[in-house]
C-alpha cells in the first residue's frame, strides 16, 4: 500500500542509506532520469550517476552535514539524452542522533517554467500596447475605502495612503498575514493616476529563484534550453504597479537588481545584453518586521531603506477592537447572500467572544469564521454554539463586556514599559523601539494610543 501511494505521488523520490546505497526508487525519478528501478535499486548513487561527485551530489552532502536541503535547482542530461530541470529537496533521515539515511524529492521544474511562460503569455496578451486601455486593471478588486476601519491609527494610515496614491514613490507595507496589505496596495494603485494601466502581483515566496528571476525580469531567446524571447513582469507592469508580497523571501541576489531598477528604471532580461527601460510603480509588503528581516539578513539594507520612504504598518485586529464588530457585520451582510436566503444576525454573546479572541489570522480569519456561521447555522440568530471549536473554550459571560478593567491594566503597563524606554533613551523615539524589541512604527502607534485613552 505505502510503495502504491508513493509512486503515485507526481514527484520524483529517491531514498538512500548512511552508505549511500539506493533503497528507494519511485516512477517519478525513474521517468526524469531515464532508468529503471533495476539500474538504480542497491547501487551507490554514485555508481549509477558517474556524473555526480562526492561535491556535487546532495544526497551524498545531506548524509554528511545532517543538514536539509531546502528548493535546490538541479539541470541534467538524463541517460536518454533529454536535459531535466528540478527542483529538490533534501533531508537527512534521523533517529535518535543517527543518520539513518537521506530522502530526495524533486518537483519537476520544466513543467512550472511551462506553466509560468503560458501566464506570462496570458499577461502579455491582457496588456497589449495596441489594445484599447481598460478603465481599470483586470486584477484591481479593492479601492482605499474598501478598508473597513474605525480605529482612529488604521483611519489615519488611509489618509496616508491616499497621500502616498498622489506619488510614484515606491511603498512598503509591514503587517501580519491577514491585516489587509494587498487590500492597501490595490487601493493605492486605483487612487494613483497609474490606475488605467496594469497592476500586476507576485508573491515571492511562492516561487523559486531562478524562476522568480525569470518571470520579473523576462528572458532572452537562447537563455536556457527553449528559452524564447519573453518579457518580464516588470515590463508587463510598464505605466502601472507591480506588487511584490513577502518581499524578505526574494533572494539577496535578486534584491539587489530590483534595487538597480528603484534607482535607474532599467531592467535587463535573463540572458539578455540589452537594458531595457520601465516605467513602474514597486509597492512591496513583508509579513514580518523590517528591521528584524534586515538585521537576519534576509532583507538588503539599503534596498529597504531605498522602499521606506513611503511606509506603512498595519497593526493586527486584536489592536483594532472597535473593528471587530464593524468587519463582523460587514462580512455577514456581504456573505450572507451567498449561503442563506434568510437575514441573520450575530448574538451579543458572539460579539463578546470575538472581542476576547486573540484573532492570529487577522480579519481573514474574521471573514473566515464568518463564512463558517453562515454555512452551520440554521437559526436566524448566531450563537456561540455555531462557532468554530476554537471558541468554544471562551464562556461569553466570562469573557468582559467593556473589556475595561484588564485593559485598563495592560494600558498602564504598557505605559509604564515606554515611559521607561523613552526616558532612558532621552526622548529617542528610534532607540526607545530597538530598547522594547518592537519596529519604530508601532511605538508611534502605541504612543498615539496612550494619548487618545488619556483624552478621553
Amino acid at each position: 500500500m505505502l510503495e502504491r501511494i508513493l509512486n503515485g505521488i507526481d514527484e520524483a523520490i529517491h531514498a538512500v542509506d548512511h552508505n549511500g546505497i539506493t533503497i528507494y526508487y519511485n516512477r517519478v525519478a525513474s521517468e526524469h532520469d531515464g532508468l529503471t528501478w533495476e539500474e538504480v535499486m542497491g547501487k551507490h548513487i554514485l555508481q549509477v550517476f558517474p556524473s555526480l561527485t562526492v561535491q556535487t551530489s546532495t544526497l551524498i552532502k545531506v548524509l554528511e552535514t545532517k543538514k536539509a536541503i531546502y528548493h535546490q535547482n538541479q539541470r541534467y542530461e538524463n541517460k536518454k539524452g533529454v536535459m531535466i530541470e528540478t527542483i529538490n529537496t533534501t533531508v537527512p533521515l534521523v533517529v535518535e542522533g543517527e543518520v539513518l539515511g537521506a530522502v530526495e524529492i524533486a518537483k519537476n521544474y520544466g513543467k512550472i517554467k511551462m506553466l509560468s511562460n503560458q501566464l506570462m503569455e496570458l499577461q502579455t496578451k491582457m496588456y497589449k500596447k495596441d489594445q484599447s486601455p481598460p478603465k481599470q486593471s483586470p486584477e484591481v478588486h479593492f479601492t482605499l475605502k474598501d478598508f473597513i476601519t474605525v480605529d482612529p491609527f488604521c483611519s489615519r494610515i488611509i489618509a496616508e495612503a491616499s497621500l502616498f496614491a498622489a506619488s510614484d514613490l515606491p511603498v512598503i507595507i509591514y503587517g501580519k498575514t491577514g491585516t489587509g496589505k494587498e487590500i492597501l496596495a490595490q487601493g493605492i494603485h486605483a487612487a494613483s493616476l497609474r490606475s488605467n494601466a496594469p497592476f500586476i502581483v507576485q508573491n515571492c515566496g511562492a516561487i523559486p529563484e531562478t524562476l522568480l528571476e525569470s518571470l520579473l525580469f523576462g528572458t532572452a531567446k537562447g537563455s536556457y534550453t527553449g528559452a524564447v524571447e519573453k518579457a518580464g513582469l516588470l515590463e508587463l507592469a510598464h505605466g502601472g504597479t507591480l506588487f511584490l508580497d513577502e518581499l524578505n523571501s526574494m533572494p539577496l541576489e535578486l534584491q539587489t537588481k530590483l534595487l538597480r531598477v528603484l534607482e535607474d528604471g532599467t531592467i535587463r532580461r535573463v540572458g539578455g545584453v540589452t537594458a531595457h527601460k520601465v516605467d513602474v510603480r514597486i509597492i512591496t509588503a513583508l509579513n514580518e518586521n523590517p528591521e528584524k528581516c534586515v538585521m537576519d539578513s534576509r532583507l538588503r539594507e539599503d534596498l529597504y531603506y531605498r522602499l521606506s520612504t513611503c511606509s506603512i504598518t498595519l497593526p493586527p485586529l486584536k489592536e483594532r477592537e472597535g473593528d471587530i464588530p464593524i468587519l463582523a457585520n460587514y462580512f455577514l451582510e456581504n456573505s450572507a447572500s451567498k449561503y442563506t436566503k434568510g437575514k441573520k444576525q450575530l448574538a451579543e454573546s458572539v460579539f463578546r467572544i470575538f472581542q476576547s479572541y486573540p484573532w492570529p489570522g487577522n480579519v481573514r480569519e474574521l471573514k473566515n469564521t464568518i463564512e463558517y456561521v453562515l454555512v452551520k447555522s440554521q437559526e436566524d440568530l448566531i450563537t456561540e454554539k455555531d462557532l468554530p471549536s476554537k471558541f468554544q473554550t471562551v464562556d461569553p459571560e466570562s469573557a468582559p463586556h467593556e473589556s475595561k478593567s484588564l485593559r485598563q491594566v495592560l494600558l498602564e503597563t504598557e505605559k509604564s514599559y515606554i515611559q521607561h524606554a523613552l526616558s532612558q533613551t532621552d526622548g529617542n523615539v528610534k532607540r526607545a523601539a530597538k530598547l522594547l524589541q518592537i519596529p519604530r512604527q508601532t511605538l508611534q502607534y502605541k504612543m498615539t494610543r496612550l494619548i487618545e485613552s488619556q483624552s478621553h
